[in-house]
């Protein structure tokens, strides 16, 4: 049986699983060293938040990724989510050179 796409992946999910768990770090460890309220990190690990910018910049520079790991997460899940939510879109013709 097909199911569809998989649903896009939230950046929390991709901290949670490839930095939280394999580091043994929990959401509030992260917050403090960040210097960000514990319930940003929570949220965003739940994925009820977006990655910011602020947080952005946090989180590149605590795991030494770049800001831009981070961010370029967040735009591909907001597109992801986007296109599933606007089908018509490929029905817009693209425009001749």
């Amino acid at each position: 049986m097909h199911r569809g796409p998989a649903p896009p992946v939230h950046p929390g999910e991709i901290l949670q699983e490839e930095f939280l768990v394999p580091l043994g770090l929990s959401p509030y460890a992260v917050a403090k060293a960040c210097d960000v309220p514990r319930t940003r990190i929570e949220r965003l690990v739940r994925g009820e938040t977006p990655v910011t910018a602020d947080t952005a910049l946090r989180l590149g520079r605590y795991f030494a990724t770049g800001p831009e790991f981070w961010m370029n997460l967040q735009s591909l899940h907001d597109i992801a989510v986007a296109a599933a939510a606007a089908p018509g879109i490929a029905r817009i013709a693209p425009r001749a050179a």
